[in-house]
């Protein structure tokens, strides 16, 4: 029960601080409540979550499991990022219909496309169970007895929870597993495609933009949910309907000014803000360099043939898309530890805790934390790059690398019989006919050889010429057969040979040490979070980001990022067209959106000084998650379009700096002017709740 007592202290504790911090929405009541209104918020904690009303919670969606949507009318039309439904604009695009570069506007529901896979998740209720969660676990334990008997807590409070049956259940720990809370959520698998700008518009700037400011990039695509006739959560069916939601947020034609209040509620993923010193500095030291150095040698190679060939651009664009934007984000984020001293700041910070250990007598409980965060991060470095390495080469850069780590997991099934086998080789299969879509042999072939040196000097650059597996033909064809006939053919197989035994080293050895110390570490990091909020309850604690729905507030404010630099806090669509390079695939700028912009035909989302806005910044603490999470006005309406971080600020999932630290934001007004002057998609606009809260 103290624990518990030390969490409700620290929740609302100083009303002064504002500006960084995700904070469960379900607990905005007091402290967070009053700084949202000093900020100038008009908003109360129950406008925003409320379980017996209807609140803005309610028009929040995890939009695949990876960013943030939100409904933005009583049709269930959903807002979401460019990049976050690119993978889906992607997979409905060909040379004939070119939806990449082209766009895409369905202009009635019947053509709008269906996508499979693809599901929205809200949020019903949230409730703390973190005393059911931790019962009978003590510190006395080991890691593993403690998450055993979690695990059994785990089961008993589930079957518990009150819910419909259309309704799942998640349970999540907060502050390194001190706290638990519990979701009840409803998932809709029925998403449609309904508009997307082309990518001259929605990724405007691409890998050059990316991470930084001024920045000028529509990043926006629709979709649409449906439902049963029941307005339940339902597979795709024609017989569905779009889906009616409970909230949908009106969306503001005043826009935003330098000084206003902006709250961005969204699913951000991670963030690791109470890292000791030590492993912030293997981070960035020793971990990042390698994946960078690999990612930058991709890409080379990925670029050069996507600008070559229309064919590839199509192929290659989403996985091209997934490998810059790590890449770019950890070169800002190396760059922000430095710039921001944010090591030195650490030490300095766990100088302080020390001292009140020694002032409050609890050096004999705390005081080996630091001690034996130094001794297994040293233990843990090697492990943790080596392990890095083999993954960026063989799940993330090198196609075929990532088909031979599958296969050798195929193989791997086979101890467990032929059953389990059998239905690996088919889920292989699948997952072969999937990859093979998109697959280009010279380009893999390509990466393949400028990102393995990095990993390991010895290999074989000829592998591409005689491997089974760049053909899906032939690769199919290597998997017919009995169990011991696939095996026998696959350890012939050139590519195979030279893959297998680096897959069977990770299994055996790499991965079993880095979770055997990941499990010290984490253990060591709960008992390092518990005894700050004991010894330092003075200083602000919210909790990292886990995926779960969360309310970040601030101002839209611009910044100084270096010496006699200062960048205001909004851009323009003049802004666009001062960096059109014709022909460029970063910078080309669509003939009728500059057509609009010669006439000037802004319509009514020019701002006061007419022009058009495209993009703003705020001071809201956000990361990767937040993609396509709303930037909400005082008023309660949807004013932005969360899609980025700028470059000085991207270490914020580690250190967050209130004077550098902005997230970036498209203006509605843009998204408004783009689906209406330029799709012609006016039944669009016509569904949504258009205000003027400042008028």
């Amino acid at each position: 029960m103290r624990l518990i007592k030390i969490l409700i202290l620290f929740i609302v504790f100083q009303v002064s601080a504002q500006q960084g911090g995700m904070w469960i929405p379900s607990l905005l009541e007091g402290m967070n409540e009053k700084e949202m209104q000093n900020l100038g918020s008009k908003l109360t904690a129950k406008d925003i979550y409320d379980v017996n009303n209807s609140s803005l919670k309610d028009a929040i969606g995890h939009f695949n499991g990876g960013c943030t949507s939100e409904v933005i009318s009583p049709k269930g039309l959903l807002l979401t990022n460019h990049h976050c439904g690119y993978s889906q604009i992607q997979s409905h695009s060909s040379l004939e219909n070119d939806y990449i570069t082209n766009g895409f506007w369905a202009m009635s529901l019947e053509e709008e496309i269906p996508n499979e896979g693809l599901f929205v998740e809200f949020i019903v209720r949230i409730e703390d169970v973190t005393e059911a969660m931790l019962r009978n676990v003590s510190d006395a334990m080991s890691p593993r007895e403690k998450q055993s008997q979690i695990d059994r807590n785990r089961n008993v409070v589930e079957k518990n929870v009150q819910k419909e049956e259309w309704q799942g259940v998640k349970i999540t720990p907060f502050y390194s597993g001190n706290q638990y809370y519990l979701f009840v959520t409803e998932r809709f698998e029925d998403v449609r495609l309904v508009g997307a700008p082309p990518v001259g518009i929605g990724k405007f700037g691409s890998d050059t933009d990316n991470w930084v400011w001024p920045r000028h990039t529509g990043d926006f695509s629709l979709f649409r949910i449906y439902a049963d006739k029941n307005n339940r959560p339902a597979k795709y069916s024609t017989d569905n309907v779009p889906y009616k939601p409970k909230h949908f947020l009106p969306v503001s034609l005043d826009g935003i000014e330098e000084g206003d209040f902006t709250m961005v509620f969204g699913f951000p993923g991670r963030t690791n803000e109470y890292l000791p010193a030590v492993a912030v500095e293997q981070i960035t030291q020793k971990v990042n360099p390698v994946k960078i150095a690999i990612r930058d040698a991709a890409l080379k190679v990925i670029d050069a043939y996507m600008k070559s060939d229309d064919q590839i651009r199509i192929q290659y664009a989403s996985k091209q898309a997934r490998i810059a934007n790590a890449w770019k984000k950890w070169i800002g984020e190396n760059q922000g530890i430095q710039k921001s001293g944010a090591i030195d700041i650490k030490r300095q910070f766990e100088a302080d805790f020390t001292k009140a250990l020694k002032a409050q007598g609890k050096e004999g409980q705390y005081g080996n934390l630091l001690s034996e965060f130094n001794r297994l991060y040293s233990e843990f470095e090697p492990i943790n790059v080596e392990r890095s390495k083999f993954i960026e080469v063989f799940l993330r850069t090198s196609e075929l690398m990532q088909m031979m780590l599958r296969l050798t997991q195929l193989e791997m099934s086979a101890r467990q019989g032929d059953e389990t086998f059998n239905q690996a080789k088919e889920n292989t299969i699948n997952y072969l006919t999937r990859l093979h879509k998109n697959y280009n042999k010279d380009v893999d072939k390509g990466v393949f050889n400028a990102v393995i040196p990095l990993y390991k000097k010895t290999f074989d650059d000829k592998i591409y010429d005689k491997t089974a597996f760049t053909d899906l033909e032939s690769a199919l064809k290597l998997l017919e057969g009995d169990t011991n006939e696939v095996i026998t053919k696959l350890n012939e197989d050139v590519a195979y040979q030279y893959a297998k035994p680096l897959v069977i080293e990770f299994y055996m050895t790499l991965e079993p040490e880095f979770q055997r110390l990941n499990i010290e570490i984490n253990d060591l990091q709960t008992k390092y979070m518990k005894a700050l909020m004991e010894v330092m309850p003075e200083e602000r604690y919210f909790p990292d980001a886990n995926s779960t729905l969360r309310v970040t507030y601030g101002k839209v404010n611009g910044y100084a990022p270096r010496d006699a630099v200062y960048y205001n806090p909004v851009t323009y669509l003049e802004g666009v067209m001062e960096k059109y390079v014709p022909g460029d695939y970063e910078f080309d700028v669509p003939q009728k959106l500059r057509e609009l912009y010669d006439t000037k035909d802004f319509g009514q989302y020019a701002a006061e000084n007419g022009k058009l806005p495209v993009c703003f910044l705020g001071t809201n603490h956000t990361t990767g998650g937040n993609s396509g999470s709303p930037a909400i006005d005082a008023e309660g309406n949807l004013v932005g379009l969360n899609f980025d971080r700028v470059w000085e600020g991207t270490m914020s999932d580690i250190y967050y700096d209130p004077e550098i630290c902005r997230n970036i934001m498209v203006d509605m007004r843009y998204v408004l002017f783009i689906v209406d002057k330029y799709a012609n998609a006016q039944h669009l606009i016509n569904e949504m709740k258009l205000v003027h809260p400042k008028k």
